[in-house]
């Protein structure tokens, strides 16, 4: 077991077990305030390009990913009351501890993308699939407020392929190229400093 699988398992236990008291309080405040399940898994792209379902908390009112993938502005009407909050402070990745633990993510490496948008990668950008794709990374810090950049733009679709995933498989390789425990740190640092920010 390499060093950052060993922080990788640590943390998601110790994460798991020190936040059960907000998980219960997220999962209670879902169910008051909207129909469907607590949970809400999507298929997203994984190491070596294999599909895993990645879990997240449901933000969005049931079917709403039938009118599409990304989410456009703060208040996107899709979006739950509680998922406003979920989302601003990324409560709703906390799920994402179990995939770790799984070994199907890290807590730090790419964004797990959808496979619409992975095959539109050139050869270069596919080579983001070679590491265990992160609930956090250098890409997710900079592109926090990416909801409300959509919103700046008349197609938010085309400019998220054209403009965001190059900036955003740009950011991924300056941490697989220099993947550390030192960056690995680093990164978790930068995200909990933003998430308590909130913005």
């Amino acid at each position: 077991m390499g060093i950052i699988r060993f922080f990788d398992i640590l943390f998601a236990l110790l994460g798991l077990l020190i936040l059960s008291p907000v998980l219960v309080f997220i999962i209670i405040a879902i169910r008051l305030t909207s129909k469907g399940n607590v949970f809400f898994p999507q298929i997203r792209v994984g190491q070596y390009g294999k599909d895993f379902k990645v879990l997240k908390f449901r933000t969005m009112y049931v079917n709403a990913e039938r009118k599409g993938f990304l989410t456009v502005g703060g208040k996107d009407n899709r979006i739950t009351r509680v998922g406003y909050y979920l989302r601003r402070y990324k409560l709703d990745e906390l799920p994402q501890l179990i995939n770790v633990l799984k070994g199907e993510m890290s807590i730090v490496g790419p964004r797990p993308e959808v496979r619409k948008y992975v095959d539109l990668y050139t050869d270069e950008q596919k080579k983001v699939l070679d590491v265990l794709p992160g609930i956090t990374d250098y890409a997710s810090i900079t592109f926090r407020n990416e909801n409300e950049l959509l919103a700046s733009v008349e197609n938010a679709e085309e400019y998220y392929i054209k403009e965001i995933i190059p900036q955003k498989n740009s950011l991924n390789f300056k941490y697989i190229n220099n993947q550390s425990v030192v960056e690995y740190f680093s990164i978790i640092k930068k995200t909990l400093v933003t998430a308590i920010k909130g913005s």
